[in-house]
């Protein structure tokens, strides 16, 4: 069970060595554990520190001296937590900052869970968990487009368009319960006909927040992408090529890819969670090996969310292409057809490749950069909206984001109907008053223990 009233303390910075590393400390007792540890070396005690301002002095562990260093005070609830917080930035050797957290343990801090600075600050209201979200977003960034996801300007603007949604519908919500409360009385700031406006307004700003998602997913989370293709038509030489180095290893011999290889990488504005898979034969092979790779190649087929289908160029279908285009299109993941090894003279018949959101030719082993510059114009068509403005709009880039969101439409939509069909007021009131709810699982301020603990399990320890 958590325990909010205890004081606790972490390395904030990364693990190994640098030239400065931070140990924060929140708590009741942040003040009075650091000034047990951290003597200035004007000779005050750090208890009388003033907030804000960073005093120089000495990090001392009993009898010994352990380094020097700075350290700094912030008085709640104008700190990150919202509770008085201690940081101390002392020298980045790893038993140097080792020895400061276990002196500041041995007076009474408790070690920091993952997270739990961060799910502090959530629990005193100095961010929304959907903020918070986007904090753990930034930690974890690999790209540039990730990093304006996360952005502090991205994160106000989805809590400012939560915040207006839940607005309207609170005053739609108030003056249905004074129609509720005073039936004779002619009170109700909204008639059914503004009430029914409001309530599409909110809808149509819902839906369109919901629209982010599919682009902020594959920015944020990558998409399942699957190389396939029959044996030695070049798929991990493709693979390779994206990848940015020999990841996978390329011979003329069928049958050297026996395993799902996987990888994440950026390309263009997305990631993508890549993998490259044995080649499918007709079944022929007595090998079990091959067999068990190719059952894992059909498996990684139906549950990805991209498929990037590889053909020879240089040679005409035959049946394991076609025994493969009849796999693909059983799929609803999007299909790109690409026509490997265009260097060489052009036998294959594209009319008989259907089905397919796109076909690109190339030479993975020629063109190379263009290659991937080509193919990256048509998945970033594929997956991301250019309609959006990355970091200057509200997205949402979870699926309990997504799934609040959505929920909290169905319910406008229940409202709507219940005014349009005449029903009793409770009736428009139940659905106003979930849908509120709904928006506020969005931004995490109705949201169950278990979800908030598991959101910030996932953050680094000492964020």
């Amino acid at each position: 069970m958590n325990n909010y009233q205890n004081t606790i303390a972490a390395i904030s910075t990364p693990p190994g060595k640098g030239g400065v590393a931070i140990i924060r400390i929140s708590g009741t007792d942040a003040v009075k554990i650091a000034a047990e540890v951290f003597f200035p070396v004007s000779k005050k005690s750090f208890a009388d520190a003033t907030p804000r301002m960073q005093i120089y002095g000495n990090v001392v562990h009993g009898e010994c001296v352990i380094d020097d260093g700075m350290a700094t005070y912030f008085k709640a609830p104008s700190s990150y937590t919202g509770e008085d917080v201690v940081e101390i930035s002392c020298h980045g050797g790893i038993l140097v900052t080792e020895a400061v957290l276990e002196a500041l343990f041995a007076h009474g801090a408790t070690p920091a869970r993952a997270g739990e600075f961060t799910e502090r600050a959530f629990l005193a209201g100095k961010l929304s968990l959907t903020e918070a979200e986007a904090v753990g977003n930034l930690l974890e960034a690999e790209s540039r487009e990730q990093i304006k996801l996360a952005s502090a300007k991205s994160r106000s603007k989805l809590t400012d368009k939560i915040a207006s949604m839940k607005k309207t519908l609170t005053s739609i919500l108030s003056s249905t319960f004074a129609r509720i409360d005073y039936p004779d009385e002619d009170l109700g700031d909204f008639s059914d006909g503004e009430a029914l406006k409001m309530l599409g307004e909110v809808k149509i700003s819902a839906e369109a927040l919901l629209d982010t998602y599919d682009t902020a997913k594959a920015v944020c989370e990558g998409v399942k992408t699957v190389i396939c293709g029959k044996p030695n038509v070049g798929k991990s030489s493709i693979y390779n090529l994206l990848v940015g180095r020999d990841a996978a290893i390329v011979t003329d011999v069928e049958g050297t890819t026996r395993d799902v290889l996987t990888e994440r990488i950026q390309l263009g504005k997305i990631m993508l969670q890549l993998s490259d898979t044995a080649g499918l034969r007709d079944g022929r092979t007595s090998d079990v090996v091959e067999k068990i790779g190719m059952e894992r190649t059909r498996r990684a087929i139906s549950d990805c969310e991209l498929i990037l289908a590889v053909f020879d160029r240089s040679a005409e279908l035959d049946g394991e292409d076609k025994e493969l285009i009849s796999l693909i299109c059983t799929s609803s993941a999007a299909k790109i057809a690409i026509l490997n090894k265009s260097d060489g003279e052009a036998r294959l018949c594209t009319d008989e490749i259907s089905g397919f959101d796109s076909l690109l030719e190339i030479s993975a082993l020629k063109d190379g950069n263009e290659a991937k510059r080509k193919l990256s114009e048509i998945v970033n068509k594929l997956f991301v909206d250019e309609k959006i403005s990355l970091g200057n709009e509200a997205v949402i880039f979870s699926a309990r984001q997504r799934a609040s969101l959505e929920k909290a439409i169905r319910l406008i939509d229940s409202a709507i109907a219940a005014i349009r069909l005449g029903m009793p007021e409770d009736a428009t009131a139940s659905d106003v008053e979930a849908a509120l709810a709904a928006l506020g699982e969005l931004d995490g301020r109705s949201v169950t223990e278990e979800i908030v603990a598991d959101i910030f399990s996932k953050f680094c320890v000492g964020k």
